[in-house]
């Protein structure tokens, strides 16, 4: 028998080219199959380029969506990637709508050219905002497609813009009325939090449970008194057809202080004064103190220098809408909508700093008051559609809104699949929310288990990712009885510890390996048995 040689592997796809060894030995194979061996050639780095750019050069996975994971990581992931895959690994990979697209859509949007703002990732804050500036730089050096490559180039994903219809969109609101607010804590408590509820019944506005409330609120006059001051302005000067004050209140943010305001003050200054503004405004941090400016301590820390009133507005970002977990069921209680609010308060130096929207809520605005509102619909976050699914929820703090939303709407739509709740706070005898519901849900049948966990009652604190071990076997047992589970609350510590203590639970009684296990849990995520809903 006659030896066969094997033929010469042909590497037409270069090392240097931006794709893994799986891609890059399927598209050597793949042009060897298109080109006779005396006619193949290597493809130049250009080329390589050239092939990804064609071909999206893009597997579709995103390893950095992951909302725990620093964006300084996330950037390392996405090198090789397309422009707007980048693009997405800035973002806070929360998916919480608040931009009005999810990351992914967002990142599409913004390549394709169809959305030019570049600072509507909240979550992201001053860090997105510039990589995203960074990138759009990139994005705009890039070359142009010589002619002749067109017809062989593969377009990119178009984004069909549409305008939502009302009430569907933070770019086109509707009003609806604060009918009141009830303190959720007693005694002692540390906290703040407020159940508050609205008339949605003159827009008309529906939702489902898992969806999300954008509020449109409004910054303290005091403070607004105080910025005025220090520009040395009057508050009935007129910006834009407004009054200076009026502009201050409803349209610009006056937290933290962006890269453009420390532009326009290197402008105005000189000196040592200048080059401060002029590092600040660069991202970097002369004095140590770059994480607490808003812009009355920017403007404190470069008093005497005093912007014309146009300038000073126009170098500030726009008063964002903010987003919170819906805690009523329309199914229940049509025409009317609540949420869960903790009323943000802290001090730096000496100064007291207030949350926006959250206090805006608690303390500010009036009964009867009319307020700019949307809906967000929720990405991948609701109830199963079979309501005999059982559910486990696990939501500490406000996390427990949207799962009293479920609760509400299993009950209304007479659902019987099994629920059980998880819930913790600080202390049971005064941060306990929505007590007596929750205990007459369980009286009634409708809250199968509620396991709770207080974390200042003892010595030792304990949460709900410690409860969970505790009862590891029966959560175990739900899940292998087709529950879904649920986390609504902090993405960086609280969910990622739940998380873990899930892990650890399917490993323990799952009889799984640890590898094995993460791969079981990220089979739930896979298929929509795990869902988070995280800020």
């Amino acid at each position: 028998m006659n030896q066969i040689s094997p033929p010469p592997k042909l590497d037409i796809i270069p090392t240097s080219a931006p794709f893994s060894d799986a891609q890059r030995s399927w598209l050597n194979g793949f042009f060897a199959g298109l080109l006779s061996p005396e006619a193949a050639t290597p493809l130049s780095a250009e080329q390589g380029a050239a092939v990804m750019q064609a071909g999206d050069g893009d597997d579709g996975e995103a390893p950095w969506h992951d909302q725990t994971m620093p964006i300084a990581d996330r950037m390392k992931l996405a090198e090789g990637r397309p422009v707007r895959r980048k693009m997405m690994a800035a973002m806070a990979q929360q998916d919480c709508g608040q931009c009005g697209y999810n990351c992914h859509d967002y990142s599409e949007a913004i390549a394709s050219r169809s959305e030019a703002r570049l600072n509507l990732c909240v979550p992201g804050g001053k860090e997105t905002a510039r990589m995203l500036k960074s990138l759009h730089e990139e994005l705009d050096k890039a070359p142009a497609a010589k002619p002749a490559d067109k017809q062989d180039a593969v377009a990119a994903p178009a984004v069909t813009v549409t305008i939502a219809e009302p009430g569907r969109s933070r770019d086109n609101p509707v009003a609806a009325t604060f009918l009141s607010r009830r303190l959720l804590n007693k005694g002692k408590s540390e906290k703040e939090t407020y159940h508050v509820e609205f008339d949605l019944s003159e827009s008309k506005l529906d939702y489902v449970v898992g969806d999300s409330f954008g509020v449109f609120a409004r910054n303290e006059l005091g403070l607004v008194d105080q910025v005025i001051a220090l520009l040395g302005a009057s508050h009935t000067t007129k910006v834009n057809g407004k009054t200076l004050r009026e502009v201050l209140i409803d349209d610009v943010s006056l937290s933290p202080a962006p890269d453009t305001l420390f532009e326009l003050l290197s402008f105005i200054t000189g000196g040592a004064q200048r080059e401060k503004a002029r590092a600040l405004a660069q991202g970097e941090d002369p004095d140590g103190d770059a994480a607490t400016l808003d812009v009355m301590a920017a403007l404190q820390k470069f008093s005497g220098t005093r912007p014309h009133p146009e300038a000073f507005v126009e170098a500030l970002e726009p008063l964002q809408p903010r987003l919170y977990s819906i805690s009523s069921s329309h199914n229940a209680t049509p025409g009317k909508l609540s949420l869960t609010v903790d009323s943000v308060r802290y001090v730096i130096g000496k100064r007291k700093r207030i949350g926006v929207a959250s206090t805006f809520l608690g303390e500010r605005i009036a009964e009867g008051e009319k307020l700019k509102v949307y809906v967000q619909k929720a990405h991948n976050f609701g109830l199963p559609q079979d309501p005999k699914t059982p559910i486990i929820m696990i939501g500490p703090g406000t996390g427990i809104a949207p799962f009293r939303a479920f609760l509400f709407d299993r009950k209304a739509t007479g659902a019987p699949g099994k629920n059980w709740l998880f819930f913790g706070h600080q202390r049971s005898d005064c941060d306990f929310f929505y007590q007596e519901e929750l205990n007459a849900m369980k009286t009634s049948g409708l809250l199968t288990r509620m396991s709770l966990a207080w974390s200042r009652d003892g010595e030792k604190k304990f949460y709900v990712q410690d409860r969970m071990r505790e009862v590891g076997r029966e959560v175990w047992t739900w899940l292998a009885e087709g529950a879904h589970f649920y986390i609504c609350g902090d993405a960086k510590r609280m969910a990622k510890d739940v998380e873990r203590a899930l892990v650890d639970i399917v490993a323990q009684f799952g009889a799984r390996s640890t590898d094995e296990a993460v791969s079981f849990v990220a089979e739930l995520k896979k298929t929509g048995r795990f869902q988070a809903d995280v800020y």
